[in-house]
């Protein structure tokens, strides 16, 4: 076992962005994955946001994402009339490697995989991690298959329902429901074609919000003429293994309340969409313990209402990594990283959360989305320091 390998569980977002840090900062990182392939949740589709697209240029990563998907550079916002309410420029869209990037998240994972193995990192699929024992010297993962791995550090960037917190770090934390569930679907063809004026000439390059009285909608349109959706509806959660894909008519009576886009846009939708719960981890849960970190949806899931679940990976990924080139120490770099990462992702979840229970509107005070921050923008620029935390020892 080399005293600088890092294994990381979980081959999603976070954990494939870490793993390209870690390696940029000299680390021996090995990836592992329980799905057997690149693409899980195709389905559904998200936004990077310029502070998500500032992480990935830091990761030399910016051209295999920006090599799929959309740019988005404005934001327009429409009542429950369909009135156009505001209209403007989105994040940092005068910057086209900071430009908003609309995307599934398996050709997100898929690009961020790919590049991984270019650079030499070892990624293994299909590897179910059922446990992980840490000792003093070095951390061991057990897999379904009766295989382990041993490794100096470990990254747990398992999801939602996360093995490693489960198992280790905080076994008595729980993901909470937020107060909605969420539909994400895709349309094909003249979407529109029902709509008068305006709305009938879709902007390819804006992301319209629609602010209904039944559910919040929002949708893009991708230069080759398909309408990426979703909608965020209150109610009771979705019954615990109930089907993961559902029809469009369900939303329609909800949409078809309102003299909005959404309705034609879901009617023309001709498959199943994703439907999941709006989840979101309790703050304050433990993040780390001995040699054992968590990162992502894994320490800090948020509901998906302010959009910023993604981009909070790509810069988790980069604070690590800095953290850890910085004081090899595991103790003293994962107190550096949750001091600098702490109080921006909770205030996320605390945001969002109130987006979805309906107790803010709008989101004032929201995680920046332009990624021109100072304090956000030093923190992830590879060439500076990462600050010590208060009380840090030299």
């Amino acid at each position: 076992m080399a005293a600088r390998s890092v294994l990381v569980a979980g081959g999603g977002i976070a954990g494939t962005a870490a793993a390209l840090g870690l390696h940029k900062a000299g680390y021996e990182v090995t990836v592992v994955e329980a799905h057997p392939g690149t693409a899980e949740d195709i389905g559904a589709f998200l936004t990077l946001a310029s502070n998500g697209m500032r992480a990935l240029a830091e990761l030399d990563a910016t051209d295999p994402v920006t090599a799929v998907g959309f740019p988005l550079t404005a934001l327009r916002l429409l009542d429950d009339r369909g009135t156009e309410v505001a209209h403007g420029p989105l994040g940092a869209a005068d910057d086209p490697a900071l430009r908003y990037r609309c995307l599934l998240r398996g050709e997100l994972n898929a690009a961020l995989q790919a590049e991984a193995v270019r650079r030499g990192i070892l990624l293994r699929h299909g590897a179910r991690l059922t446990s992980v024992t840490d000792a003093p010297d070095g951390v061991t993962a057990h897999f379904a298959d009766g295989t382990t791995r041993t490794a100096a550090l470990l990254v747990g960037a398992d999801g939602l329902n996360s093995t490693v917190r489960r198992t280790l770090v905080a076994p008595r934390a729980h993901p909470r429901y937020a107060g909605q569930h969420v539909y994400y679907g895709y349309t094909d063809g003249p979407a529109h074609a029902a709509a008068d004026g305006p709305l009938a000439r879709p902007d390819t390059r804006a992301i319209t919000m629609v602010r209904g009285s039944g559910a919040a909608f929002g949708y893009a349109v991708s230069p080759a003429g398909r309408t990426y959706w979703f909608a965020r509806v209150a109610g009771d959660p979705l019954p615990a293994g109930g089907p993961e894909h559902r029809t469009a008519g369900d939303l329609l009576p909800l949409l078809r309340e309102d003299a909005t886009p959404a309705a034609g846009i879901v009617g023309a939708c001709a498959g199943p969409v994703m439907v999941t719960n709006a989840t979101e981890m309790p703050p304050g849960t433990p993040w780390h313990t001995g040699r054992v970190l968590l990162i992502g949806d894994a320490a800090h899931a948020a509901s998906p209402a302010t959009g910023q679940g993604a981009s909070m990976a790509l810069e988790d990924a980069v604070v690590l990594a800095k953290a850890l080139r910085d004081s090899p120490d595991p103790h003293t770099a994962f107190a550096r990283y949750e001091h600098h990462r702490r109080p921006r992702v909770e205030h996320n979840i605390t945001v969002s959360g109130a987006l979805s229970r309906g107790t803010r509107t709008t989101p004032p005070g929201s995680p920046p989305g332009r990624g021109d921050d100072d304090t956000l923008t030093a923190r992830l620029a590879w060439d500076t320091p990462l600050p010590a935390a208060p009380g840090e020892h030299p």
